[in-house]
Formats: structure tokens, C-alpha cells, sequence
């Protein structure tokens, strides 16, 4: 095991006498810290009617990015810290693979997808926070060890990005002869910013 990401580990990770209102806190993120960030989604959803395409876009791309961090995960199969003895986890979990961690996959490509449009960067930034919190959180009490975080940043970054390639061959590569106006509210496109 790399001995960096053993010295990140123990230097976030809870111990063995956590401050109990720490503890609460990140076993709150850890838990609840998902089922936060799509509830902003569903918000969003219902709110910003000009990127509901893009959304249910991000939306699908979350549920691929969850498939592919599974698939790592289980033909790594890196044991997570409190299956290899390294710590207590404070939250019941199974022991399968935790390289990468979906958690993070899944809630930075979400958080950075967000960044990447401009209509709704103001809500990608709290789902920046928000995901980089829960990946604190689930490295405090025990069941990710740091560089399970990382992993799933670079893969959240990676659709992210694929996310956006696809958006510019998209504008790039579609004839834009025979469109309505810019100002014709006919002209909301998959991939149009508001």
C-alpha cells in the first residue's frame, strides 16, 4: 500500500476516540451527503427549464460514471481500510472494492458537469463543496482510504470532459442553416446554453 496514501488515511481518518460532533457531522456527509446533491439536481431540474436536456444528460452520465466505478472497483478489488485492519468504520458498509469510490465519481462529475455550463455554475460550485465534504467524510469514518477520493475525481473529471467533447463535435459539427433565431424560445437545444 502506498505509504502516502496510509499517512493521508490515518491523518483523516477518525482514530479510535473521534470528537463525538466531529463524528456526527462526517458520518451525516458520508450517509446523507448523495442524496443531498440529487436532491439539488431534481431541483435544478424543475428549475432551470432552459438546461433540462442538458441535466437529464448529466443525470444519465451519473448513472454510467456509477457502472464504470463499480466495474474498477471489483476487478481491483482493494480492500478498504477497516477490511484490512487500518481503522474502524463508523458506518456499517460491505467490504468490496472502495478504488475508486463511487461516491466521489459520481458527485464530482455531477459538481464539475454543473461547472462546465455557465447557467448553472452558481449551483456547481455548493455540489463542488458538497462532494469534496462527503469524500472527507467517508475517509473520517473509515471506509475509503484518500487516494479512493482522488480515483473518483479523476473519473468524475474524465465523463465531465467527455461530457463537454461531446457538446462542442456536437455544435461544431451540426449544419446550424435552417435553425429558428437566436431569440425564438424553439431554439432550446440539448446542448444550448441558456
Amino acid at each position: 500500500m502506498d505509504a502516502l496514501n496510509l499517512a493521508f488515511f490515518h491523518w483523516i481518518h477518525a482514530g479510535s476516540h473521534p470528537t463525538p460532533w466531529v463524528l456526527s457531522v462526517a458520518v451525516a456527509f458520508a450517509l446523507w451527503g448523495s442524496w443531498l446533491a440529487a436532491g439539488i439536481v431534481v431541483v435544478a431540474l424543475w428549475r432551470q427549464r432552459a438546461d433540462r436536456a442538458y441535466l437529464c444528460i448529466v443525470a444519465a452520465a451519473a448513472g454510467v460514471t456509477s457502472l464504470i466505478a463499480h466495474t474498477i472497483a471489483t476487478s481491483l478489488n482493494v480492500p478498504r481500510p477497516f477490511a484490512a485492519g487500518l481503522g474502524q468504520a463508523y458506518i456499517e458498509h460491505a467490504s468490496r472494492g472502495s478504488l475508486p469510490s463511487t461516491h466521489a465519481a459520481v458527485m464530482f462529475m455531477v459538481a464539475l458537469a454543473f461547472m462546465l455550463r455557465p447557467s448553472l455554475r452558481r449551483i456547481g460550485v455548493p455540489l463542488l463543496a458538497l462532494a469534496a465534504a462527503t469524500g472527507w467524510a467517508r475517509v473520517y469514518v473509515g471506509v475509503h482510504f484518500p487516494l479512493d477520493i482522488v480515483a473518483g475525481l479523476l473519473l468524475g473529471a474524465v465523463v465531465a470532459g467527455a461530457i463537454a467533447i461531446a457538446r462542442w463535435l456536437f455544435l461544431f459539427f451540426v449544419p446550424r442553416t435552417g435553425r429558428a433565431s437566436a431569440d425564438s424560445p424553439a431554439t432550446s437545444s440539448l446542448w444550448r446554453h441558456s
